[in-house]
């Protein structure tokens, strides 16, 4: 299984490179690449990399990429975020968990994914609470010092 970030680049490249019209034309060519997406996951994907239809000038619209900007600026975005809804953090084995001030778990997961972080494999948020796993021989405190070096104002 190709893991996401690989999916992020993939989709990244996909779109700067065809005319896509359509999710359903996105899935069919990442299933091509070796990529088996579900239409929710692609949303999802689709949403944190800031893509958006233009109009192509001859046939209607296709999915767009914005320029990217300045990577250490989105990272302090994304800094932001986390700080502005984050209580605490504690970890076991694998496992992490994120509190939230209520209602921010989404922008704080949303935060953390962008970040790309390669310690975690992904999140699941709640309403109050983020639910994270670490890759395989990942520590808990391995993933604080590279969240961190991302949020360098976090306390440890």
């Amino acid at each position: 299984m190709k893991d996401r970030h690989q999916r992020l680049k993939t989709i990244k490249r996909v779109i700067k490179n065809n005319k896509i019209k359509s999710q359903d034309e996105l899935l069919n060519l990442l299933n091509e690449e070796g990529f088996e997406v579900t239409q929710a996951t692609l949303s999802r994907d689709l949403k944190l990399m800031k893509v958006g239809k233009i109009n192509d000038g001859a046939s209607g619209y296709v999915y767009s990429i914005a320029d990217e900007d300045d990577p250490m600026e989105n990272d302090q975005i994304y800094a932001k975020d986390f700080m502005r809804g984050y209580v605490s953090i504690d970890f076991s084995g694998n496992m992490v968990v994120i509190k939230t001030f209520g209602g921010h778990a989404d922008s704080v997961s949303n935060a953390l994914d962008a970040m790309n972080i390669d310690e975690i494999l992904g999140t699941i948020a709640g309403e109050n609470c983020i639910f994270g796993v670490l890759r395989e021989g990942v520590t808990g405190e391995q993933f604080m010092k590279k969240l961190q070096e991302k949020i360098p104002e976090l306390d440890a």
